[in-house]
């Protein structure tokens, strides 16, 4: 099950990527690929196989993935203080 992205963390991760965008965008290029590559692939084979904007693509897809990486991180951070 996905965990519930609020408003908050939807804020907080707009507001974070478009200090400045195209800073945040490599950066969070270089985190997938260790953090995750096969997404970081993904990403990248699917930007590369439109005719759209392959940087507003990855863009759109890094935002995605923050916002479920922190709503999954206070998810489990909820849990654990439930369970201790």
């Amino acid at each position: 099950m996905l965990p519930i992205i609020t408003e908050e963390i939807s804020q907080n991760a707009f507001a974070q990527a478009f200090k400045d965008v195209n800073v945040w965008r490599k950066s969070m290029i270089h985190y997938l690929k260790e953090e995750n590559p096969e997404v970081n692939s993904a990403i990248i084979m699917a930007s590369q196989q439109t005719n759209l904007d392959p940087k507003a693509i990855a863009l759109g897809a890094y935002l995605v993935y923050n916002m479920l990486e922190t709503a999954s991180a206070e998810q489990d951070n909820m849990f654990s203080a439930f369970n201790s």
